[in-house]
């Protein structure tokens, strides 16, 4: 899972054969990603694919863990193309924190192996530098009824 430090972050999504997507428009009053200090905050991303939500729904009910994990990473590639957009991939230093929101049906307790997918997406890009602090929350509905939100917290070297 190590990532060697001299080799850049975009270089290791190539490797990967991953492509950014481009940056999802904000759908209210705010910006994708903020600066402040060393550090870069992104807005909760939802799972946008070509500026349509994947699905919508709510996981333990019309939408299976598999999927939903599969909606954290696309969220989670989301976040990476607003850092990139704003400072660029390859200034990041390390992930901090990864909160992860998701719409669950009633008795749904399995929030962390949803936002595993975001997780283990930074993991193989990232390698060490991808591990990070995180929060798995249910929540009774999300913004367009989508069943994953994913935002980062990452340090710039």
């Amino acid at each position: 899972m190590t990532t060697p430090r001299t080799q850049s972050w975009t270089a290791r999504l190539a490797e990967l054969g991953i492509r950014l997507p481009v940056v999802a428009a904000p759908v209210a009053a705010y910006v994708p990603a903020v600066r402040s200090g060393q550090l870069v905050f992104t807005s909760g991303q939802l799972p946008f694919v070509d500026g349509g939500l994947r699905r919508t729904g709510k996981v333990g009910g019309s939408v299976d863990v598999e999927d939903a994990a599969h909606d954290a990473k696309v969220c989670a590639l989301n976040a990476l193309a607003a850092i990139d957009e704003l400072v660029g991939l390859d200034s990041v230093a390390r992930v901090i924190r990864v909160v992860g929101y998701v719409a669950s049906a009633e008795g749904f307790t399995g929030q962390p192996r949803v936002v595993n997918g975001a997780s283990e997406l930074l993991g193989k890009v990232f390698g060490e530098a991808g591990r990070h602090a995180r929060s798995a929350v249910g929540v009774a509905e999300l913004p367009l009824g989508a069943p994953v939100e994913v935002e980062l917290t990452v340090e710039l070297r």
